[in-house]
């Protein structure tokens, strides 16, 4: 039976792997189990990124191909980054750091260049520091293809709707398929992979990918509407050749959380919305039939007492 299991797993990560280039994304992580909070950066601070290539929701990597590198900072000076190889899960991947020496938004681009796939990726990261510091989020870099936002890619919590604009040449790019896709961690990727496969055998990449498409401005919404690390690529086709602008966008969780005490409370009281909604369906059935049993009982009980 477990081997059984290997071959049905490697066969899954086969298809994956020969199915077409839509779930691969380029990743710009601050690490392997980042959370939203890890895009946010204080003064001073040397902040390190990590640049992947692979399936951010089934969390399935391949090895990276070479990328660029630059860096916008909060005043619109954009300079170069290196990156420097690593190999992170067995797969060759890209580090760069940078000195956060500004208060305000920092963009950081990757182009990507996936011959096998005919794909372009051009990717994008913003790292905020400083209290209302709100300079640079909204920022055109220039990509050839591009995700601007529409609104603020920080401090958002889970349930937000999120609007942005895609650009091709700086231009918008009408009826375009935009793909939303959440980012896992190895360590809970599996149970999560393995419920939608069992829940919607039929198409389970429609919960690992979703989709949504640009109107005449360029501009589309999504609710983001669990806490975790967002990828969100519009889609050109140019020249024969697919291109994609990625942004990627850090979701909180829900501010501020609820007490342990509160959801006890929410939780009793649902019970008690349901024990009134159960007794009211049981007068709904049986109502009349319990008033004419209590009449015939008074009637028994009346006749007793005058025989007596």
């Amino acid at each position: 039976m477990s081997d059984m299991k290997n071959v049905i797993i490697a066969f899954l990560v086969l298809l994956i792997i020969c199915g077409g280039v839509e779930a691969h994304f380029t990743m710009i992580l601050p690490k392997m189990d980042a959370k939203a909070e890890d895009y946010l950066a204080d003064l001073g601070e040397t902040k390190t990124l990590y640049i992947l290539w692979g399936h951010p929701f089934e969390h399935v990597l391949f090895d990276c191909p070479n990328v660029e590198v630059s860096l916008r900072d909060p005043d619109g000076a954009i300079k170069p980054l290196i990156p420097e190889p690593v190999t992170i899960e067995g797969v060759r991947a890209w580090k760069v750091s940078f000195k956060v020496e500004k208060m305000g938004d920092y963009i950081i681009t990757v182009k990507l260049v996936e011959e096998e796939h005919g794909l372009i990726d051009y990717t994008k990261a913003i790292i905020h520091c400083g209290e209302e510091a709100w300079k640079g989020w909204e920022a055109i870099v220039g990509q050839e293809v591009e995700v601007v936002p529409l609104t603020r890619p920080y401090g958002i919590e889970e349930g937000f709707v999120f609007s942005g604009r895609a650009l091709f040449n700086g231009e918008p790019l009408v009826n375009a398929v935009v793909e939303v896709e959440k980012y896992h961690s190895k360590d809970e990727v599996e149970p999560i992979v393995s419920l939608a496969e069992e829940k919607f055998k039929q198409d389970p990449p429609m919960m690992f990918t979703r989709v949504v498409k640009t109107n005449k401005w360029g501009e589309f919404s999504y609710t983001l509407d669990e806490p975790g690390i967002w990828f969100i690529g519009a889609y050109a086709d140019k020249d024969g050749i697919e291109k994609r602008g990625v942004l990627i966008v850090p979701v909180l969780e829900k501010f501020p959380q609820e007490t342990k005490e509160e959801k006890l409370n929410v939780s009793e009281l649902n019970n008690k919305i349901s024990s009134l909604e159960n007794r009211i369906n049981w007068l709904n059935n049986f109502g009349y039939g319990a008033v004419i049993l209590s009449v015939i009982a008074l009637i028994l009980a009346i006749v007793a007492v005058v025989r007596k």
